[in-house]
């Protein structure tokens, strides 16, 4: 039974009741002194405390989707094996390793709602390997669009986070579905990753010296695999990118440095510069211009605004980076070329439930933004 699992959760919170009710059932029997009753009791109170803690922890990954499986959760990656060709002009980028239904998109053909695939993506310059979900609106399938190309949005976890929560927790394609069905957006493609495209290791989307390089392939590889494997809009303004948390730092900052690529950025609940800690170790070698460019804040006050479309994210109340939201909105208003949009809530905390509140607007918004033809 996988982490994820209902059963596993079930069985951890009926262990929890069982242990705790039998601690008080047996407490009078072994009241006693002697070393067994006090074993006895030591043993029981610590079963009960196991129980509990593993019960609320696996809730809490349930809920915010921290680690996907037990190889994960112990720092061993268990990603389903993908053969790919590396040389150079032989095999593609991109290959397609199972398809399935959207949850919750309901339709009596098995396809009515579009199409989620999952798929190993492997940059050409960077060779950066990750696996990623990509949602294909049921336009796409359609005769009548058989010529036509879609806009396409990135989609970032946080860190570590996990590909799969975009569709199972925070339903990414089941909210795409249902604004184009209300006519609130129009059909777009949905490619759904980790910004961890190296674990363990936080890379912040950096172009790290002698270490992957994630930036140039967020910025290059990913849109040119796309390009190739699907029907993805070429023209200027056919991508944007969106993300949450870490996520949304990149999603943020990959808008700002390549306007020509993405036409709109959106973060979600976002931070403004990139930490060093044990998680990310030293990503700039003592490079002066990378740290610079890792900080949002340096960018718009030192290069020229960036010709794109960005959206950000908070709350009053239970958010960290409200103040800093709310300052960024005003820096970026006065370059007077970068677009700048937000969401404001009145109270909502760093998790999922918050941001599935967002998550609407957010794809109408970069929908609005994005060219098809």
């Amino acid at each position: 039974m996988g982490l994820t699992s209902n059963t596993v959760l079930a069985l951890a919170v009926l262990s929890a009741v069982l242990l705790f009710t039998g601690t008080v059932w047996q407490w009078p029997r072994l009241a006693r002194r002697g070393w067994r009753p006090v074993g006895g009791r030591v043993g029981l109170l610590l079963a009960t405390q196991v129980a509990l803690f593993a019960a609320v922890g696996l809730a809490a990954n349930q809920t915010f989707g921290f680690y996907a499986s037990w190889a994960d959760l112990f720092g061993q990656e268990k990603d389903q094996g993908v053969v790919v060709d590396h040389t150079p002009g032989d095999g593609g980028p991109l290959e397609v390793v199972g398809t399935r239904r959207v949850p919750g998109a309901g339709g009596v053909r098995s396809w009515s709602g579009g199409r989620i695939q999952q798929v190993g993506i492997v940059g050409r310059t960077t060779r950066i390997a990750t696996p990623a979900y990509v949602y294909l609106p049921p336009e796409y399938f359609q005769p009548r669009y058989r010529t036509r190309t879609f806009p396409a949005a990135v989609v970032l976890t946080g860190y570590p986070g996990t590909a799969s929560a975009l569709v199972e927790k925070l339903h990414y394609p089941r909210t795409a579905l249902e604004l184009a069905r209300a006519g609130r957006t129009q059909p777009m493609i949905l490619v759904m990753l980790r910004p961890t495209v190296a674990p363990p290791r936080d890379t912040e989307c950096v172009d790290i010296p002698g270490g992957p390089q994630t930036e140039s392939f967020f910025a290059r590889d990913l849109p040119d695999a796309l390009r190739t494997h699907y029907r993805v809009s070429d023209k200027p303004g056919g991508l944007g990118i969106i993300g949450n948390s870490t996520g949304g730092y990149c999603a943020l900052k990959i808008a700002m440095h390549h306007p020509d690529v993405y036409a709109a950025g959106a973060g979600l609940s976002a931070y403004y510069k990139a930490p060093i800690d044990a998680t990310t170790g030293d990503l700039f070698q003592g490079n002066k211009e990378l740290r610079n460019r890792a900080d949002l804040w340096w960018c718009l006050e030192h290069e020229p605004a960036p010709d794109t479309s960005l959206l950000v994210t908070s709350s009053r109340s239970g958010e960290s980076n409200h103040k800093d939201t709310l300052r960024f909105v005003e820096r970026v208003k006065a370059t007077g070329r970068t677009g700048i949009s937000s969401i404001i809530l009145e109270s909502g905390g760093h998790n999922f439930n918050t941001w599935r509140r967002e998550i609407p607007a957010t794809l109408q918004w970069i929908g609005e933004r994005l060219n098809a033809r």
